[in-house]
């Protein structure tokens, strides 16, 4: 497994993750088709301003063309404060292969490797038990339940949170 920038090339991966319902069935059904080039190029630019960690997970080093979802980091507000967050999704076909568990451990360890980012928290879905499991399995502590915004929708998740530095042995 591999983990490289997103670029303007990936466009049809995130159309397939986020206007897919079954993709976004806990994130409040599929995003429009329309907005994605848009998205795609600001995640790109994010991505080289190095502002953002938007990483495609590339399973076959040897096939980069092939992506099997994405992992992100990024710093937004919260409240009044300053909080990193990490989030991940993974394409149907390469659901259940761990890809996704490898993929956020790669970015945690570079964020503590980099001393970077700090705690970083992770909001996934009350429902969606994959992405629970790989917080679990990962180190997170479960601070609770609340209601986060994902483009535009309030959706009930798990806030989980992880400090690299501490909670990740090298």
């Amino acid at each position: 497994m591999h983990l490289r920038d997103v670029t303007e090339d990936d466009v049809d991966a995130y159309v397939r993750m986020r206007c897919d319902p079954v993709m976004m069935r806990d994130l409040g059904g599929p995003l429009p088709e329309e907005g994605m080039r848009d998205k795609v190029r600001r995640d790109a630019e994010t991505a080289a301003s190095g502002i953002g960690w938007i990483k495609m997970i590339v399973p076959d080093p040897g096939a980069p063309e092939v992506v099997a979802g994405h992992v992100c980091v990024w710093a937004h507000e919260d409240g009044g404060e300053r909080v990193s967050e990490i989030g991940w999704m993974v394409l149907p076909e390469f659901q259940g292969r761990g890809l996704g568990k490898l993929a956020a451990r790669a970015i945690l360890e570079q964020a503590r490797d980099e001393d970077r980012w700090g705690a970083v928290h992770a909001f996934p879905a009350t429902a969606n038990g994959p992405s629970n499991g790989i917080c679990r399995s990962l180190g997170f502590r479960l601070l609770g339940e609340r209601d986060v915004d994902f483009a535009g929708r309030v959706i009930r998740s798990n806030h989980w949170v992880i400090d690299p530095a501490r909670d990740l042995a090298p």
